[in-house]
């Protein structure tokens, strides 16, 4: 039986991937931050095959327990699913820079030091990694300066392991969605690090975290590298990149309620 970790996974796309990787077979080691809502999901999907264990993505403490616990109950790993994150509205100039660093913590950090030390476990099974990015990685999204910056870097990151890590028979799958319908958006944090006061402002369609969890089990299961799941968002990057001037034009027309 294959064995995925999937950070995230109480709400959103990290509860979707749990539900389609369980119906795939898989045994689970779920984590997230929210111990309640983590217990009521390993609940209903049942013991048998899943463990949970809540805690602090950005806790180094926190990925050695996930580890042993994995080795422990199912002495092996074979897909560790970077899906935990958070997101930010706010002007960049008005935002403290704590929330910045909340960001980073979450989406780019924590992703990079849970892998490096899910490294031997993944080498022994030769297993694959898939890290969850954004199309905002790709592109600037006004409001968005911390979060763009961070799926940027996670981006680089993986890809640079891609090519290291191949070595040792170690798969990867960078996913960039765009705009899905998720919690993630909801507890969206503002300039001061409180819950954001306004709503978003969206590119493209926004698809719901089943749809997006069965296109990464799908694109694991026929062994792609990257997933762009949505044209759109993919037409607006490629924009970016041969007409930077009109995609601004465009862009803040869209995210005027982002500035305030």
């Amino acid at each position: 039986m294959p064995i995925a970790l999937i950070t995230g996974a109480a709400s959103g796309l990290g509860w979707a991937l749990a539900r389609a990787y369980h119906a795939a077979g898989y045994g689970l080691l779920l984590t997230d931050i929210n111990a309640a809502g983590l217990a009521e999901r390993v609940n209903e999907l049942g013991a048998e095959r899943v463990l949970g264990l809540a805690g602090d993505i950005t806790d180094p403490a926190l990925h050695q327990q996930l580890l042993h616990a994995c080795s422990a109950r199912f002495g092996r790993l074979d897909v560790l699913i970077n899906n935990a994150g958070i997101t930010h509205r706010s002007p960049t100039s008005q935002t403290d820079p704590a929330v910045f660093r909340k960001v980073m913590a979450v989406d780019y950090q924590a992703p990079v030091e849970l892998t490096l030390s899910a490294l031997p476990l993944l080498r022994q099974s030769r297993g694959q990694i898939i890290a969850i990015g954004s199309m905002a990685g790709w592109m600037p999204v006004l409001g968005r300066a911390g979060y763009c910056a961070a799926k940027s870097a996670l981006g680089q990151f993986f890809e640079v392991l891609r090519g290291e890590a191949a070595r040792d028979g170690i798969r990867m799958l960078l996913v960039y969605p765009s705009f899905l319908d998720t919690p993630i958006d909801l507890n969206a944090l503002g300039a001061d690090g409180q819950p954001a006061g306004h709503a978003r402002s969206t590119i493209g369609q926004v698809r719901g975290a089943d749809w997006m969890a069965a296109q990464v089990l799908q694109a694991q299961t026929q062994g792609r590298e990257r997933l762009f799941p949505d044209r759109g968002s993919r037409l607006a990057s490629l924009l970016w990149r041969i007409a930077p001037g009109f995609y601004y034009r465009k862009m803040s027309a869209r995210f005027a309620a982002e500035m305030g």
